[in-house]
């Protein structure tokens, strides 16, 4: 029996899939997002939790917010990319990736409630709230390009359409 959960790549997709799990963009967007994932923790754990501390009440609920959504993001992200690294390795299936599980794009992006403070947030955590939402949606878009909803291989087709397009609707 089919998963369901499962769609049915062409081959084109398959290609530029595995194309871009070998590629450069992808080892630099890797190492970017495992950096940032680092640089976060290590300033949620130090420098920003003493900063934290000297928020109001409101800043420090506002701190609590989003770097809450902030790790949620990165997290997220660095999924995303483990199992793209899976798929060049040779240790998942294209198909499998390409499950909603395993996507970034068929999830809603992490949302915190609009409250106060966010004014009164540490410089450094607003410059990681900038940069992990650019990456998260540059990583979306990737998510959405490569495994996004596609017609199948229909090479016949292909070339009517473009006789068509050529000659008029009635080649």
């Amino acid at each position: 029996m089919t998963d369901p959960s499962r769609i049915a790549l062409s081959n084109t997709a398959l290609a530029r899939i595995a194309r871009f799990a070998q590629s450069s963009v992808f080892e630099r967007t890797f190492k970017e997002g495992m950096a940032l994932v680092e640089e976060t923790a290590a300033y949620l754990d130090g420098p920003g939790r003493a900063a934290s501390k000297r928020l109001p009440r409101i800043g420090a609920l506002a701190y609590a917010a989003e770097s809450m959504r902030l790790t949620t993001r990165l997290m997220q992200v660095a999924s995303w990319l483990l199992v793209q690294r899976a798929v060049r390795d040779g240790d998942m299936q294209i198909a499998e990736a390409a499950t909603e599980r395993y996507r970034l794009s068929g999830r809603p992006e992490p949302s915190a409630p609009q409250i106060g403070g966010v004014e009164e947030l540490p410089e450094g955590l607003k410059g990681l709230m900038e940069q992990g939402r650019a990456l998260y949606d540059r990583v979306r878009r990737l998510d959405e390009d490569m495994y996004g909803a596609e017609t199948p291989d229909n090479v016949v087709g292909d070339h009517l359409a473009r006789l068509r397009a050529a000659f008029g609707p009635g080649a």
